[in-house]
C-alpha cells in the first residue's frame, strides 16, 4: 500500500459526533503514523457564509479494497462526515495514486457536488488540484482528484515557524493570481485556509478543493469574492505570524489575544516585513474598516493581485556559500594502500634512475643508431626530390604564369561584434524578468548569468509563449552567428528587427525568427545575410534546474560575429 501523503484532500472540521469513526492519524498498513489533516475554521472566518443542513442518508457501506468502476480501488478512508466520505485510492489503469469523495446519490447536496466538480474541472489550471473524475453509477456519486504525495500543507509548514518574507511573498502571490482566475470563471472557493494551499516539491503553490470542497459541506456566501479574499488575508497573516488573525485557536495556530481587535502582523512580532504585513490588513478589513497606516481595502482576489503588483518584489535570499574543505593526500597517492597510521609519515621511496642497468645501456645504442639511420635516409630522399625538382624547373618547354586572378573564392573572416547593451524582454507577461542581472550574459564570464522566474513547467506554466533578452548592437551590422550559453537544456529563437528599425521595437511582433535551435550551447545561424541593430534572444522552452528544483531558464553568456 502507498504511503499516505499529508497532501491528500481536505478533511472534515474536528468534531465529537460519533461518525468520524476513520481517525487519520492511526497507522497504515506499513506501520507508520500519520498526522491527520485538520480542517477547523473559525466562526469569525465564517460569520458570511451559511451552512445547509447536512442530509439523513447514511454513507455508503464502503471498505478497502472495493472498487469504483473498475478501476478506483479504495485504499484508506480519511473522512467520514455528514453523509460522505474521503479516500485514498488507486486508478489501477493509470498506476497512480488518486483522491476520492464518495456520498449517496440521493445524499441532499449530491448534485450540487457534481455541478461543483465538472466546472471545477472545466477550469483546467494547473495552480489547482485538478478534478480528474466526476461521476454518478450504482446509487453513488463520486468525485476523483489528483493526490500529490510530494506536496505539504502550510499547516504543516507552519508548525515549524512563520514563513520567509520571500517565500510568504510567493505563497500570497500565486494564491491571489490563481483565484483571480477562479473568479473570472465564475467559481469561487469559500473554504480557502491553511489546509486547503499546498507547497509542491518544485516551491509551487496549489489549491485544493475548489468549489469541491464548500459543496461537500453545503457552506455558501452572499459575497464570494470578499470571503475568498478575506481567507487570501489570513492565510498571508498566518504566514507572517505563525498566528491566526481571530481570537480563536484554529489549524494548529493560535489565536490573537481577546478583547484587542485586528492588530498588524508587525505589532504582533519583530521583523515582519512591513509591505506583507500591510497587505494582509488589506485584505483582511472588514466593510472598509482599515487601520489609519493603510490604503484602501482589497475586497476581491483581481485587486488584491492589483496590490501586489504595485508593491517591490521581494527577492529570494542568497545562498549560504560553503567553502569547499581542505584537498587531502589519500593513501594510495602516498604509495601505499594500507592505513596510514594518526601522526606518521611515510616516506616515499626515490624510484631508481631509468636504463641504469647493462640491458639498458644496450637498448640506448640501439636506438640511438637506429635514429641516426633514419635521419641520413630522410635527408638522402630529400636532397634527391629537391634535385628532380630543379630538373623540372629547368626545363625549357615548361613555363609558368601567374596572372594574378585567382578564381577561388576567399571566405569572409568573422569577426566579434561587441554588444552595446540589453535589457530583458516580457512582453506576454508582468513587462519585467530578473532586469537586474541582465548585464551577466554579456560579460564575458560564464560563471554568472541571467535568470528568468520559475514557473510551473518548461512550457512557462501554459501562461506566455516565451521571455527573451534584446541585444543592442550599437548600430546596424551583418550578423553571422549568435551563439548562447545556457545552464540546462533549453530551446532558443533568435529573432531580428528590420535593418532600418531607428529605435529599439517593444513588441514581440516586431522581431521575425530568423533561427532556433536547443541544447546547453547553442550557435544560431540565420539563413540568409542578416543586417539589423536590435536582435531578440527568445527562450520558447525551459529547463528543470536541479539546484533549487525549478523551471526556469539561465543564461551565462552571449556572443555575437559576423
Amino acid at each position: 500500500m502507498a504511503e499516505r501523503s499529508t497532501a491528500a484532500v481536505d478533511v472534515a472540521d474536528n468534531s465529537d459526533e460519533s461518525s468520524l469513526t476513520a481517525q487519520a492519524d492511526q497507522s497504515t498498513a506499513d506501520g507508520v503514523a500519520k498526522n491527520r489533516e485538520r480542517d477547523t475554521d473559525s466562526d469569525e472566518v465564517q460569520e458570511s457564509t451559511r451552512t445547509d443542513g447536512a442530509g439523513t442518508t447514511s454513507p455508503p457501506e464502503l471498505h478497502s479494497g472495493h472498487k469504483l468502476a473498475r478501476r478506483y480501488r479504495l485504499e484508506e478512508c480519511v473522512t467520514r462526515l455528514d453523509g460522505f466520505s474521503s479516500w485514498r485510492a488507486v486508478d489501477e489503469k493509470l498506476r497512480r495514486a488518486v483522491g476520492v469523495h464518495i456520498l449517496p446519490a440521493d445524499h441532499s447536496r449530491a448534485r450540487s457536488v457534481l455541478a461543483a466538480a465538472r466546472s471545477s474541472a472545466l477550469l483546467g489550471d494547473p495552480r489547482f488540484v485538478q478534478v480528474l473524475d466526476a461521476v454518478e453509477e450504482n446509487d453513488v456519486v463520486y468525485v476523483v482528484h489528483e493526490w500529490l504525495p510530494d506536496a505539504t500543507e502550510l499547516t504543516t509548514l507552519l508548525a515549524s515557524g512563520p514563513l520567509e518574507p520571500y517565500d510568504a511573498y510567493q505563497m500570497v502571490s500565486q494564491v491571489s493570481s490563481a483565484m483571480a482566475a477562479a473568479h473570472r470563471e465564475g467559481l469561487a472557493h469559500l473554504r480557502l485556509n491553511p489546509n486547503a494551499v499546498l507547497r509542491a516539491s518544485t516551491g509551487q503553490w496549489r489549491i485544493r478543493g475548489l468549489a469541491v470542497n464548500a459543496a461537500l459541506r453545503g457552506v455558501s456566501s452572499d459575497t464570494p469574492q470578499r470571503t475568498d479574499t478575506e481567507a487570501i488575508g489570513a492565510l498571508l497573516y498566518a504566514a507572517l505570524t505563525q498566528r491566526w488573525p481571530y481570537e480563536s485557536d484554529a489549524y494548529g495556530l493560535s489565536g490573537l489575544p481577546k478583547d484587542i481587535g485586528l492588530i498588524a502582523p508587525d505589532q504582533v512580532r519583530a521583523g515582519v516585513h512591513r509591505g506583507l504585513s500591510e497587505l494582509s490588513m488589506r485584505a483582511l478589513v472588514n466593510d472598509g474598516a482599515t487601520a489609519s497606516r493603510h490604503e484602501s481595502p482589497c475586497t476581491t482576489p483581481e485587486e488584491l493581485v492589483k496590490a501586489i503588483g504595485e508593491m517591490p518584489r521581494i527577492r529570494p535570499p542568497e545562498p549560504a556559500f560553503t567553502a569547499p574543505p581542505e584537498y587531502q593526500r589519500t593513501t594510495y597517492q602516498q604509495g601505499t594502500y594500507g592505513r596510514q597510521s594518526p601522526g606518521v609519515t611515510q616516506p616515499v621511496p626515490t624510484p631508481p634512475p631509468p636504463l641504469q642497468s647493462r640491458t639498458g645501456k644496450a637498448l640506448k645504442w640501439a636506438v640511438s643508431a637506429l635514429l641516426i639511420a633514419a635521419l641520413g635516409l630522410g635527408s638522402w630522399q630529400l636532397a634527391d626530390a629537391l634535385m628532380d625538382q630543379g630538373g623540372k624547373n629547368e626545363d625549357p618547354g615548361q613555363t609558368q604564369t601567374n596572372d594574378g586572378n585567382d578564381k577561388s573564392p576567399k571566405k569572409p573572416v568573422s569577426k566579434p561584434i561587441a554588444i552595446s547593451a540589453a535589457r530583458d524582454f516580457d512582453p506576454l507577461g508582468d513587462q519585467t524578468e530578473k532586469p537586474s542581472d541582465i548585464g551577466k550574459v554579456y560579460d564575458n564570464s560564464t560563471a554568472t548569468y541571467w535568470q528568468t522566474d520559475f514557473y510551473l513547467s518548461p512550457d512557462f506554466g501554459r501562461l506566455k509563449s516565451g521571455v527573451g533578452i534584446i541585444l543592442d548592437l550599437g548600430k546596424t551590422q551583418q550578423v553571422g552567428t549568435v551563439t548562447v550559453r545556457f545552464v540546462g537544456d533549453t530551446s532558443v529563437e533568435l529573432r531580428s528587427a528590420s535593418s532600418d528599425a531607428g529605435s529599439e521595437p517593444t513588441s514581440l511582433d516586431a522581431y521575425s525568427k530568423v533561427a532556433e535551435g536547443s541544447g546547453t550551447t547553442v550557435q544560431l545561424k540565420p539563413g540568409k545575410a542578416l543586417k539589423s541593430r536590435y536582435l531578440l534572444v527568445w527562450l520558447t522552452k525551459l529547463p528543470l534546474q536541479p539546484d533549487d528544483g525549478k523551471w526556469r531558464g539561465r543564461v551565462a553568456d552571449i556572443k555575437v560575429t559576423s
